[in-house]
């Protein structure tokens, strides 16, 4: 239920430009999380850099939770980018795989593709 991707790129590079590139696909970033930052402050270091970014698109927001507002549990949409054998892994929650085992009409399973496309199209920008 995860759909991720792969690069060159030090995660560094991406995470600066998540907020800028975000921007041109609808997005906002509303937060975002420093895993190995914030478990140190609370006495359970990791090794890892993994950062995960809170992203919104309003107007898919607003169309998918006026429809089913159970689907809010999956929003915002989420971003993590961290290290793994020498790639930078750009990660997500799979939407399409999701979609397959919750029944919602077709018109509310087009607009959550659509939506899970373009972060997956800001996926891709970000790994170039």
């Amino acid at each position: 239920m995860i759909y991720s991707i792969k690069t060159k790129k030090k995660s560094e590079e991406i995470k600066r430009s998540v907020e800028e590139s975000a921007k041109a696909f609808g997005f906002g970033l509303l937060h975002s999380y420093a895993f190995k930052e914030i478990l140190q402050e609370k006495g359970y270091p990791i090794e890892k850099e993994i950062t995960v970014f809170e992203l919104c698109n309003p107007a898919g927001a607003q169309q998918v939770l006026t429809q089913m507002a159970g689907v809010s549990v999956y929003l915002p949409c989420r971003l993590s980018v961290y290290e793994a054998e020498g790639e930078t892994v750009l990660a997500t929650i799979d939407i399409e795989t999701l979609l397959q085992n919750t029944e919602i009409d077709s018109k509310l399973r087009q607009e959550m593709k659509i939506l899970f496309q373009t972060l997956k199209d800001l996926m891709e920008k970000l790994r170039k």
